[in-house]
């Protein structure tokens, strides 16, 4: 039998029971619909936690720390054994200067202490930190070029007055503008310098360089409390100077090499898990979105498999609708069968005719079942009642993402999966067809 006779008969058949063809048809569309709306939902909140983790800070970050000590020391050493793994994309010290050093203005009247940070140049945009104004000090080949926190400029004090002697960043002019600070980082000539204290408890500096502050940065308490008070230069230019200073003070200089802090980038969020593991089998402890995002993602799949099983119960009902209809069909059919077989009918044809019928509803099942799963996805992304509601439920995190996502791949597997059930369900009442005896089927009122 040819492909285009076989559609035309079971379409003829299938025609022919229109209401119990369409119950059948609508069990498979809310089978099929209940499915892709609950993966949706699913796809939807994991994307709205991941844009809400991405706000809180980066994902693919990794706080390496030190708090043990003993043998295992965070040294350069072990800085190269973490670079050196797979999808590791940087690895930077953040190194705190142990030296105090101040900034002040040229004529000495504006004055601020500072922490000093130093990390690789490289990291500085690999960590994805973003600037106000200016660039970032490793496009700079000058000494002692850095980058300034949001707020430093703020830090600094009138030393001719005995109060009110600050800027509150807070505050605000008569025309409802942040009042400005004493300097302006970008601008104005100042001096970075370092103090040495004699045992009367008097000071001198002993350290005078001048700063090359080639940007100050977007304030982002996401990314760290240092986009906002911080200064941060180049790490081995930090510890040249802090070397000039024990050297001009006469104090001696730290023999500890190891570090407190260390970041590690990774090259996607994918694979924090695996680098996390490895640098807390060297000993290390580490911190990182990931634990949150395990969290949140475990709470996400209980409530996932929760309704994917109440779905799939759905969609089971409407498979024994599926072989109900083709046990119906069949006996109503019987005396059909008979006379197929008489005229020579391959057995084979005849089960495929059935089993072409009942991968049909599940076809036509799918189709509708797909387009009301659109319809009903975007009610839920557009209407905020049900936003609020999914998301008392646990099923929205408030990332600002869609609720419900429909890829394409979802609708593919379910057009295939309903043509599945379909035949399935519809397998053993084709082979039932196909062993009725051609007399007792000719027989049969």
């Amino acid at each position: 039998m040819r492909i285009s006779d076989l559609l035309s008969v079971c379409l003829r058949n299938l025609t022919r029971r229109r209401v119990r063809t369409a119950l059948t048809v609508i069990g498979v569309v809310i089978g099929v619909c209940a499915i892709i709306l609950m993966v949706s939902l699913g796809i939807g909140a994991r994307e709205s936690m991941m844009q809400m983790l991405a706000e809180w800070g980066d994902l693919t970050i990794i706080n390496v720390y030190n708090y043990g000590g003993g043998e295992t020391k965070l040294d350069d050493k072990a800085l190269s054994q973490i670079q050196a793994m797979d999808n590791v994309q940087i690895a930077t010290p953040f190194y705190n200067s142990r030296v105090s050093f101040r900034l002040k203005s040229r004529n000495g009247r504006y004055d601020a202490y500072t922490q000093i940070i130093g990390i690789y140049a490289e990291a500085f945009d690999a960590l994805g930190y973003s600037l106000d104004e200016g660039s970032s000090f490793a496009d700079s080949n000058k000494d002692y070029s850095m980058v300034v926190g949001a707020n430093v400029a703020y830090n600094f004090q009138d030393t001719k007055k005995k109060r009110n002697n600050y800027i509150d960043r807070y505050q605000t002019d008569a025309m409802g503008n942040p009042k400005k600070p004493f300097v302006d980082m970008m601008k104005d000539k100042l001096i970075m310098y370092a103090e040495s204290y004699d045992n009367n408890g008097n000071s001198k500096a002993v350290l005078e360089v001048t700063p090359n502050i080639t940007g100050v940065m977007t304030e982002d308490w996401n990314k760290g409390w240092e986009t906002s008070e911080c200064i941060f230069m180049d790490i081995n230019q930090l510890k040249a100077l802090e070397q000039k200073y024990y050297k001009s003070s006469g104090e001696k200089a730290p023999t500890e090499t190891s570090y407190d802090d260390v970041r590690v980038k990774c090259v996607d969020a994918a694979s924090v898990a695996a680098v996390q593991k490895a640098i807390e089998d060297m000993g290390f402890q580490c911190s990182s979105m990931e634990d949150t995002r395990k969290m949140f993602d475990e709470q996400l799949t209980m409530i996932q498999t929760m309704l994917g099983g109440l779905a799939a119960i759905s969609l089971f009902v409407a498979a024994i609708g599926i072989a109900n209809t083709m046990v119906m069909s069949i006996y109503e059919r019987t005396k059909e069968i008979g006379v197929m077989k008489v005229l020579g009918a391959e057995l084979g044809a005849i089960r495929s005719m059935f089993l072409t019928e009942s991968a049909m509803i599940g076809l036509i099942g799918g189709i509708v079942g797909v387009g009301l799963s659109f319809l009903i996805s975007y009610l839920l992304n557009n209407v905020p009642i049900v936003a609020n509601l999914l998301a008392s439920l646990g099923l929205s995190f408030g990332g600002g993402g869609a609720v419900s996502v429909i890829p394409w791949w979802l609708v593919l597997l379910a057009m295939a999966f309903s043509m599945m059930v379909g035949i399935i369900f519809g397998f053993i009442p084709a082979n039932r067809a196909v062993k009725i005896s051609a007399l007792e089927a000719i027989r049969h009122d």
